[in-house]
């Protein structure tokens, strides 16, 4: 399990941008440590209520964590064509991790085995990694989803104790 204080573990997956079907690039998160804190929020999959709801929070937010320094990046298990059409779709600025080899939700012990009696998806969480790529901050949602604008100030503030 990945805590606060441990190193962040290291993945390259597909990053859907958003500006199109086909807005395809690679993200490898340690080539992106040393920029300012990273949160990662894992959200079950694209297209449902409390995803959207969380991504599009987040994304109203964004100039907020970037006036931090930090990066925000949504993770699901979803093919980054299909994020790419939710993010459209649903008008927010967050870029998308396509995790749909299930790489980062195992590395950060956050699978969620049985989502709708027969798939895996990640839990809904949210990890800050510093700019010396530790895990500052981890939650993991245990009961329903949270208010997602308290929440999402909530993370803020931890980004800003992550920063040096």
């Amino acid at each position: 399990m990945v805590s606060e204080g441990d190193r962040a573990p290291d993945f390259t997956v597909p990053l859907a941008g958003g500006n199109g079907y086909d807005d395809v690039s690679e993200f490898t998160l340690s080539e992106e440590i040393g920029g300012g804190p990273i949160v990662l929020a894992f959200v079950p999959g694209a297209f449902t209520g409390g995803c959207t709801e969380e991504m599009c929070t987040f994304g109203s937010e964004l100039d907020s964590f970037e006036a931090l320094d930090a990066s925000v990046y949504g993770v699901s298990v979803d093919l980054p064509f299909a994020q790419n059409v939710w993010i459209a779709q649903e008008g927010f600025d967050v870029p998308m991790l396509s995790d749909w080899s299930h790489e980062i939700t195992h590395a950060y012990d956050v699978a969620y085995p049985d989502m709708y009696g027969s798939i895996e998806s990640a839990q809904r969480s949210v990890f800050v990694i510093d700019a010396d790529g530790i895990v500052t901050y981890r939650w993991v949602r245990e009961n329903g989803n949270p208010e997602f604008d308290p929440f999402v100030a909530d993370i803020r503030e931890h980004v800003k104790s992550a920063r040096r």
